[in-house]
C-alpha cells in the first residue's frame, strides 16, 4: 500500500538535496558506472525503437537531476522526466530544457496518473524502486503506460542474493582500503568529530533508527526489493523479460584493481528489461 508519510518524506528529502544530489551519490556519478549505464540505455532505446521511424518516446520515472534523461536525449529520444521533487525537475529543465526533447511531469507518489495507457515506447526507473513504498504498483504502472511492444527498463536495484552471499561480504572486506595511519594533528580537527556527531543529532533517527534523509526504503536485509514481485507485476501486465543481468557496482572509494578482480565473481545490483506483448 502507498504510505503518504513515506511519500512526503521522500519528496522533502529530495527537494532538500536537489542542488547537491550528484555529489551525494558517487556510486552513480563515476565513469565506470556511467559507461555501463550508457550501454544499457542504448540497448533499451534500440529495443523500444524497433520498427519505428519516429523518435522513441521515453518516460524517465524518478528522473532526479536527469542522469538518464541526458543520455536518452543524446540517443535521440524525446523524454518526459517525471519526479516527486519539483526542485529536481527544475534542475532537469535547467540542464536539458533547451534541447527541445524534454518535458517534465510532477509525480504524486502513488501512480503515474494522468498519463494515458500506451503513451510511451519506453519507461525507465534507475535507482528508484527502493524509494517507493508500493514499488510493485509502480512497476505495474510503468507497464501500463508503455504501448504494446514497448519496453520497461529497471536498473540499479540490489540483487536479492547479495544480502546473504558470503562471496560478496569477502569482496567488501577486500575492496575498501584501510585508512592511512593517523597523524597527531588529525585529532585536532573539529570537522572530524562533527562528521560523527552530526548524524546522532538528527532527531528523526531517534524515533526511527532506519530514517534516511532521502526517504530510502527497502534497503535492509530484512526489508529489500523482491525481484519476484517485480516480475509478477510485469507478467500481470503482459510483459516478458527479454534481458536480465546482475553486476558488481563500482564506487570511487573502492580499490580499482580489487574491484576488477571480483567483478565476475559476485554481484550486488540487477538490471531488468521487459517487453509488453504486442
Amino acid at each position: 500500500m502507498n504510505d503518504p508519510v513515506a511519500i512526503e518524506r521522500n519528496r522533502r528529502g529530495h527537494d532538500r538535496f536537489a542542488g547537491v544530489y550528484d555529489k551525494r551519490h558517487p556510486e552513480i556519478f563515476n565513469d565506470i558506472e556511467q559507461e555501463r549505464l550508457a550501454a544499457a540505455l542504448a540497448r533499451a532505446v534500440s529495443l523500444a525503437g524497433e520498427g519505428r521511424r519516429e523518435p522513441v518516446r521515453a518516460l524517465d520515472v524518478g528522473s532526479g537531476t536527469g542522469n538518464l534523461t541526458g543520455r536518452l536525449i543524446a540517443l535521440g529520444a524525446h523524454v518526459t522526466a517525471a519526479d516527486l521533487s519539483t526542485k529536481l525537475l527544475a534542475e532537469v529543465t535547467r540542464r536539458y530544457g533547451t534541447s527541445g526533447q524534454v518535458t517534465t511531469l510532477a509525480l504524486n507518489g502513488r501512480n503515474l496518473e494522468p498519463i494515458p495507457d500506451g503513451t510511451f515506447d519506453l519507461a525507465l526507473a534507475y535507482s528508484v524502486l527502493h524509494h517507493v513504498p508500493d514499488y510493485g504498483a509502480l512497476v505495474s504502472e510503468m507497464a501500463r503506460v508503455v504501448r504494446p511492444g514497448g519496453i520497461v527498463f529497471i536498473d540499479h536495484e540490489r540483487a536479492e542474493g547479495s544480502w546473504t552471499a558470503a562471496e560478496y561480504q569477502r569482496f567488501l572486506r577486500e575492496v575498501v582500503p584501510a585508512p592511512p595511519p593517523r597523524r597527531w594533528w588529525y585529532w585536532l580537527q573539529p570537522s572530524r568529530y562533527w562528521k560523527r556527531i552530526k548524524p546522532a543529532l538528527e532527531w528523526r533517527r531517534w524515533i526511527d533508527a532506519r530514517w534516511m534523509p532521502e526517504g530510502d526504503l527497502h534497503i535492509w536485509p530484512n526489508d529489500h526489493i523482491e525481484w519476484a514481485r517485480i516480475e509478477r507485476a510485469l507478467a500481470d501486465r503482459g510483459c516478458v523479460v527479454v534481458h536480465s543481468e546482475e553486476y558488481l557496482l563500482f564506487e570511487p572509494r573502492y580499490l580499482r584493481d580489487v574491484w576488477e578482480s571480483w567483478r565476475t565473481r559476485c554481484a550486488d545490483m540487477r538490471l531488468l528489461i521487459a517487453r509488453r506483448a504486442a
